[in-house]
């Protein structure tokens, strides 16, 4: 069983920053950030696996990025030049086998763990 915490979510301006912490109880295959806005999908936004493979949905490539310090089973998300879409509640989530690929889409099922998440609101 692995257990997830995030923190770093908040409230900012259209056009800052922001940086998303996970922390992991333990190792794992892979792990990713979701988001899920209201009345909407859950949808895969960044993930990363233990050989540091990347996939980022469309529309954050070029503005978030991924980090993952294996040692310390922490995983960071770096959000910059945010938009109002990007408003939504953030989940960490880990998997136990390497599902993380640079040209898979990410899956919801593909995760076994999850954390309980946090709010990004990006105002204009």
């Amino acid at each position: 069983q692995v257990h997830l915490a995030e923190s770093g979510g908040g409230s900012v301006q259209a056009g800052g920053s922001l940086r998303l912490s996970c922390a992991a109880s333990q190792g794992s295959g892979s792990m990713a950030w979701f988001r899920q806005a209201p009345g909407k999908e859950r949808e895969g936004v960044a993930c990363v696996d233990q050989t540091h493979y990347e996939y980022y949905v469309d529309s954050v490539k070029g503005r978030f990025t991924v980090i993952r310090l294996n040692a310390n089973y922490i995983m960071y998300l770096q959000m910059n030049v945010l938009k109002s879409e990007d408003t939504a509640m953030y989940y960490c989530a880990a998997a136990a086998d390497r599902v993380c690929q640079p040209w898979k889409k990410l899956e919801v099922t593909d995760y076994n763990y999850w954390g309980q998440g946090t709010q990004v609101t990006v105002t204009s």
